[in-house]
């Protein structure tokens, strides 16, 4: 199995916000000289977010679906420095250090359920893998989706695994299913759920998703409260997706359901 290869570059430039996105994500320049949407460890979600969108992007990644390079982004403090915008100079002070860019597709639209064409083997899989990483926003309000190159990518995974939010109460999610499912901007078009759970099932292996969890930094799992450690963290990451990945069939007749 080829192992994930996150690269780490260093922001040289600060371009300009995204003022849709509540959190304030931004278009910046690296010094491998691409743009990439950078998402800050300093917005309201915090670290817990970036994880959630790095581990959502690479689950999509790894069953097949189009996501948008992620690399490790360094920030460092002298951009607060010279942002007039104090609500920008302020999340930028607070971001200082590692956060997380996705690769800027230039000239891609936003997903338009009215208009976009997208088969149904990938609307399936797109809403098998939200059932799967518990992910509340892909609606028709914010689909965080794009349509580039004339294919369906896949962004936008920061408000998975809620769970992570309470950590003390994490376990309890184990069992759940995602009502929420009912919801998804793409479920009328998921015509092969059952097809798009089994190829999840195939290459979503136990391997594939201890590779995508020790590669989140070990910074980001630092927590406050000190109720986990890193470790132990890492070890819940796995449990979840395992446990889901187990309960599959469930998640499928859910979502069916909800069609």
């Amino acid at each position: 199995m080829k192992k994930i290869d996150i690269r780490t570059v260093n922001v040289i430039q600060y371009l300009q916000p995204l003022r849709e996105g509540g959190s304030l994500p931004a278009i910046v320049k690296a010094d491998d000289g691409f743009l990439y949407v950078l998402k800050f460890r300093g917005a309201g979600q915090g670290k817990m977010a970036l994880i959630a969108e790095y581990i959502g992007g690479e689950i999509a990644r790894a069953i097949g679906l189009n996501v948008p390079e992620l690399v490790f982004m360094n920030l460092d403090e002298s951009f607060s420095k010279t942002q007039p915008d104090e609500e920008i100079q302020d999340l930028l002070k607070f971001s200082i250090g590692l956060n997380l860019g996705l690769h800027f597709l230039s000239s891609a639209m936003a997903f338009d359920p009215l208009v976009t064409p997208v088969d149904a083997l990938t609307a399936s899989k797109v809403v098998m893998l939200d059932s799967l990483i518990s992910n509340i926003d892909r609606t028709d309000k914010n689909t965080n989706l794009l349509h580039w190159n004339n294919e369906l990518w896949v962004i936008d995974n920061g408000a998975s695994f809620y769970f992570h939010h309470q950590w003390e109460n994490w376990r309890s999610h184990l069992t759940r299913t995602f009502p929420l499912i009912k919801d998804h901007v793409l479920l009328k078009k998921a015509e092969k759920l059952t097809e798009a759970a089994d190829d999840i099932k195939q290459f979503l292996t136990l391997d594939k998703i201890n590779d995508i969890i020790s590669n989140i930094p070990e910074d980001w799992l630092q927590s406050e409260s000190g109720i986990m450690s890193p470790a132990d963290m890492r070890i819940a990451y796995i449990e979840y997706l395992t446990t889901k990945l187990s309960n599959m069939d469930v998640l499928v007749k859910e979502a069916a359901d909800a069609r």
